[in-house]
C-alpha cells in the first residue's frame, strides 16, 4: 500500500527517544521530511543521525524545544517553515506527568501537567492549522494514554489531562473535517519505553517485588502476551497520518495488545 507520505512535511514533538523517536523513524522510512524535537540538543543530534542512517533519508532535522515554553514551540514551527515551507503532519507528544494519587500531587504538579500535556498540544495545533487549511490537507495525531479508556491508579494527572486531549481532538476534528484535516488521539498501553520502565520500577518498590515480577504480572493480562514495541505503536500513527487514511477522524484509539475490556 502506498501511504502517500513521500516528501510530506512532518513535525514530531518529544522525539529524541521512546515513542516519538520510533514515530519519526517510521515517517522517515516512508520518505517524509521530518523535524524532531526535545529539550536535549545532544540527544537530538544523535537521534537525527541515527534516523538518517537507518531510513536512508537525509531529510531529518531537529529543533530544541521544551514544549512547556510557548517561545520554544514558536521556534519549532519557524524551523519547520524555514526547512519545509509548510506543515502537512503534526504528531503531538510529551513525556508523562508526575506520578501520584490525588493526595500526592501539588498545585505546581497540576499546573505543570496542564502546560506539558495539554496546553503544549493546543499551541502546536494552533500553529499548524493555518498551513493545513491553506493546502486543504492535514493530519494530526495526539499521543495520549490508555488512561483515556480506563483510569490508571496512581496517575491522576495523566488520567485528567489525557482525557482533555480526547475532547480537544474530537472538537477540532468536527470543526475542520471538511478541510481534509483529520485528527485522532492514540494512546499506548504497555509499550516497552523508558516511561513504562519507570512506572514498573515504582510499582515494584510499592509491592516489594522485582521489576521482572511486575512485568510478568502485566504480561499475564495482555492477550497478546507481551509488552508492545515502539515500532508497532508508531506504525499505527503513520497510517493515521497518511493519505491511506481518508475517513477516520475524531477517534480515540488505544494500542495495548487487547488489554482493555469493552466498556
Amino acid at each position: 500500500m502506498d501511504l502517500g507520505l513521500q516528501h510530506k512535511r512532518v513535525i514530531v514533538t518529544a522525539s529524541s527517544k521512546g515513542l516519538g523517536k520510533a514515530t519519526a523513524l517510521q515517517f522517515a522510512k516512508e520518505g517524509a521530511k521530518v523535524l524532531i524535537s526535545s529539550r536535549n540538543e545532544e540527544e537530538l543530534k544523535q537521534t537525527a543521525e541515527e534516523i538518517k542512517a537507518v531510513s536512508n533519508n537525509e531529510h531529518v532535522y531537529f529543533s530544541v524545544c521544551d514544549v512547556t515554553k510557548e517561545s520554544d514551540i514558536d521556534r519549532l514551527f519557524e524551523t519547520a517553515i524555514a526547512k519545509f515551507g509548510g506543515v502537512d503532519i503534526l504528531v503531538n507528544n510529551a513525556g508523562g506527568p508526575t506520578p501520584g494519587g490525588f493526595a500526592q500531587v501539588s498545585d505546581e504538579d497540576w499546573q505543570g501537567a496542564f502546560e506539558k500535556n495539554l496546553l503544549s498540544y493546543i499551541r502546536s495545533i494552533r500553529l499548524a492549522l493555518p498551513y493545513m487549511k491553506e493546502q486543504n490537507f492535514g493530519r494530526i495525531v495526539n499521543i495520549s494514554s490508555s488512561s483515556t479508556k480506563e483510569v490508571l491508579d496512581g496517575l491522576i494527572l495523566s488520567n485528567t489531562f489525557r482525557l482533555g486531549m480526547v475532547g480537544l481532538s474530537k472538537s477540532i476534528a468536527r470543526e475542520y473535517g471538511n478541510r481534509n484535516i483529520l485528527i485522532n488521539t492514540v494512546g499506548p498501553g504497555r509499550i516497552q519505553t523508558d516511561r513504562v520502565t519507570e512506572l514498573d520500577q515504582i510499582a515494584a518498590q510499592k509491592q516489594n517485588l522485582s521489576i521482572d515480577e511486575i512485568k510478568e504480572g502485566f504480561e499475564k493480562v495482555i492477550p497478546v502476551g507481551r509488552y508492545g514495541e515502539p515500532e508497532e505503536f508508531a506504525k499505527i500513527i503513520v497510517f493515521l497520518c497518511s493519505e491511506a487514511n481518508s475517513y477516520m477522524t475524531g477517534q480515540n484509539l488505544v494500542v495495548d495488545g487487547g488489554t482493555l475490556k469493552a466498556l
